[in-house]
């Protein structure tokens, strides 16, 4: 089985709202996950957008879990270096 993270969608029309999940990378969507590691709320104020446990996603990343585009944008934001073999926080 191969990790990912990626977003889950949920929220209505034109108010999207994602939870950060990691899951097999062969599920759905917004199927089954293995793991929730926060949130994501593109519309929110900009302090308020992003949270998630940074433990929690370093140790997915250091076990092989592959971060989506968006999820690794989200990560780099918060200052987890993908390119740094150790992932520490910067």
């Amino acid at each position: 089985m191969s990790a990912v993270i990626r977003l889950k969608k949920f929220g209505t029309k034109k108010r999207p709202f994602y939870r950060i999940v990691v899951m097999d990378s062969r599920s759905p969507r917004d199927g089954r996950t293995i793991e929730e590691l926060g949130y994501y709320h593109p519309i929110a104020q900009e302090g308020r957008q992003i949270s998630f446990d940074t433990v929690k996603a370093v140790k997915w990343l250091k076990a092989g879990a592959l971060p989506s585009h968006t999820a690794r944008k989200i990560f780099n934001r918060n200052n987890i270096k993908m390119n740094n073999p150790e992932l520490a926080l910067n």
